[in-house]
């Protein structure tokens, strides 16, 4: 079996490239990442063809506040580059929106392909943003139409979709997508990097930790109604980029003790899980939410919605509270029973360490991914 791997950017796309070819399976990793960036995340000897100048013109054009949107743009013509450059292989893991022109030649060639959508169905991530976005009086940019339809022209086209939880495997479900197109197959974290923090020590208030956009979809505005309401009890440190047009909100409903940090580098995220004593990620629509295995993997007690993963990684509530999305006294409850008991805080975490060593590395995910792709396969070939 032979996989080749196209992402625009990296989301979990390196890392599946990565367990691929520690299994001689990978035919080449194609990315938007410059091959000197590519290769702080995976191995050397790792095939890759790279179209860097799209990665430069995507971020410049955020960074200098350009108007417009190039994503749809730099999509089109990502898949493209991906289809000149597609090798023999047997099987294509394309990211959604950026694949349809890959796909095509895929199919001329009979290699099978994978779609990989990080978040729910398209469509229902437009209405429930959109019903979050009015909700708290913000202005919603919905998806470019011509991007929304890529994407359900690779959904229909795909031999698979992969997903990374049951809640968004339920939101292609509803629209009437068969089971057997679905691949479930949660993410991965690496248990080397994040680990419990031996001996905690602890002086001053309990921290509660945020890590992600900050923003209407990672449900910070119920976050901080809800920490709100804790009477100055505990810390909240928000850590990410806060979304274009969320700034007003959040310096509303900011109260004392958050603490705003902004985007920090990935190399810092083990240290502020080992700061923390409660991970809180209260989407409102998610596909599944890799800093939850990250908290988990650091022996934290995790609250988090079921619109994220966690249900998937604690289907026993062992590690934490799965809590429904947008409801702000669930919240509120769930925050001031775990800050009110340091035992159950602790003993939940031990448990989310134990959880995530038992089948949520990035070598479980990889062995998931190889022996999903080869019933496909040999369905094919039957």
């Amino acid at each position: 079996m032979k996989v080749s791997v196209a992402v625009h950017g990296r989301f979990h796309g390196f890392d599946l490239a990565a367990q691929l070819h520690r299994r001689g399976a990978l035919a080449r990793l194609i990315t938007t990442y410059p091959a000197f960036a590519a290769r702080r995340f995976v191995p050397a000897d790792l095939p890759l063809a790279t179209v860097p100048w799209l990665e430069a013109e995507r971020r410049l054009w955020s960074l200098l506040r350009l108007p417009g949107r190039p994503d749809t743009d730099v999509a089109r013509r990502f898949a493209r580059f991906a289809a000149r450059h597609l090798p023999e292989c047997d099987l294509l893991a394309g990211w959604s929106g950026a694949s349809l022109e890959a796909m095509e030649e895929a199919g001329r060639r009979g290699i099978k392909v994978v779609i990989e959508r990080g978040s729910t169905h398209m469509d229902h991530q437009s209405e429930v943003l959109a019903e979050a976005y009015a909700r708290w009086g913000l202005e919603w940019r919905e998806t470019d139409p011509e991007l929304a339809a890529r994407e359900r022209e690779e959904y229909a086209r795909a031999d698979m979709i992969a997903l990374g939880s049951r809640h968004a495997a339920d939101s292609f479900l509803a629209r009437g997508f068969s089971p057997d197109r679905l691949l479930v197959n949660p993410y991965g974290v690496d248990l080397e990097r994040f680990r419990s923090a031996a001996g905690r020590e602890r002086s001053g208030k309990p921290r509660i930790l945020f890590v992600g956009s900050v923003g209407v979809r990672k449900g910070v505005p119920e976050l901080l109604t809800a920490f709100a309401r804790l009477g100055g009890s505990a810390e909240l440190h928000l850590i990410g980029p806060v979304e274009p047009g969320f700034r007003s909100l959040l310096d509303r409903l900011a109260s004392p003790g958050v603490v705003v940090r902004g985007a920090l580098p990935g190399s810092a995220l083990p240290a502020e899980y080992s700061f923390a004593d409660l991970f809180c990620l209260p989407s409102v629509e998610e596909g599944f939410g890799m800093v939850i295995l990250q908290a988990m993997a650091s022996g934290l007690p995790v609250i988090a919605t079921t619109a994220t993963g966690l249900p998937d990684a604690d289907p026993q509530g062992r590690a934490g509270w799965a809590l429904p999305p947008g409801d702000v006294e669930a919240l509120a409850d769930a925050l001031a029973q775990a800050l009110a008991d340091e035992r159950q805080r602790l003993e939940k975490g031990e448990s989310a360490r134990r959880l995530v060593e038992a089948g949520w590395s990035w070598d479980d995910y990889g062995g998931r991914a190889i022996e999903a792709y080869g019933r496909l396969l040999a369905g094919a070939t039957a």
